[in-house]
């Protein structure tokens, strides 16, 4: 299969930690440049010097945080500005803050949709000329098993993921004639401090330890157990790769089983 992205350019979104990261990582192991992007510039910098450079890539960074649009627009403007195309974008953000839609102040809506969907579309108007230009294009959107089955207590991520999923459907049919791939990477329950985080509450929340509330989370599983993070990084370094030019407009679970929907 041809895997290979040498002399292709990567721009990763929140990919200091976790499943940003480690597909950072994985798409610098099939030897694409990568762009690592954030809003904390030290963390940025210690991520790029750890990602493979083997066949002599080049990697870099940008930075801004995308709890405000006008930075990330700013920030990628100015690399196009200088010449620069990127033939990957890889769309990931932190997700919203838990708890009933019902409870939901319309303000956490509204934030959540800057965040998520506006910025990616900031990124990928400005991105989409350099990738036709090139013949070459892939958009891959890190959201949620929950556009298939929403999650309990995520009332505000569940409507703002579906919002993503259904604007990546569209541009994958706008986009499919120029050789741009667009997917969406629907991560499952996967070891990162995102999973730490939701264990500790869980266990705050009813008083269960933590090693109990990882059982019953486990449980879920077909598999029997959580992911590793360079798992996911691998699906998305796949969809990113040149063989998998003819995958377009889906949503790919990377979750052991655990959606008990097709």
């Amino acid at each position: 299969m041809n895997l290979n992205l040498s002399g292709k350019t990567a721009i990763v979104c929140g990919s200091t930690q976790g499943l940003g990261y480690a597909s950072a990582v994985e798409l610098a192991l099939l030897g694409a440049n990568v762009v690592l992007m954030a809003r904390n510039e030290e963390k940025l910098i210690e991520a790029v010097a750890t990602l493979d450079k083997s066949n002599g890539q080049q990697h870099s960074y940008l930075k801004a945080d995308f709890t405000d649009s006008k930075q990330v627009e700013n920030a990628i403007n100015e690399y196009v500005k200088k010449g620069n195309i990127a033939h990957i974008l890889v769309n990931n953000t932190g997700g919203p803050a838990g708890g009933s839609i019902l409870n939901a102040d319309t303000d956490q809506f509204v934030t959540a949709f800057n965040n998520h969907l506006i910025c990616n579309h900031i990124l990928t108007q400005a991105l989409v000329p350099g990738m036709k230009a090139a013949g070459f294009g892939r958009i891959i959107n890190i959201i949620s098993t929950s556009v298939k089955q929403p999650l309990l207590g995520l009332g505000v991520s569940n409507t703002i993921r579906a919002a993503v999923a259904n604007w990546s459907k569209t541009l994958a049919t706008e986009l499919g004639p120029y050789g741009i791939t667009v997917n969406n990477v629907l991560p499952g329950f996967t070891q990162t401090v995102r999973a730490d985080y939701v264990i500790k509450k869980k266990s705050a929340d009813t008083g269960k330890s933590e090693d109990e509330v990882m059982k019953e989370l486990v449980a879920e599983i077909p598999v029997g157990r959580i992911g590793q993070p360079e798992e996911f990084g691998a699906a998305v370094a796949f969809l990113c790769s040149p063989v998998a030019g003819y995958i377009n407009g889906i949503n790919l679970p990377v979750d052991g089983g655990r959606l008990l929907c097709l």
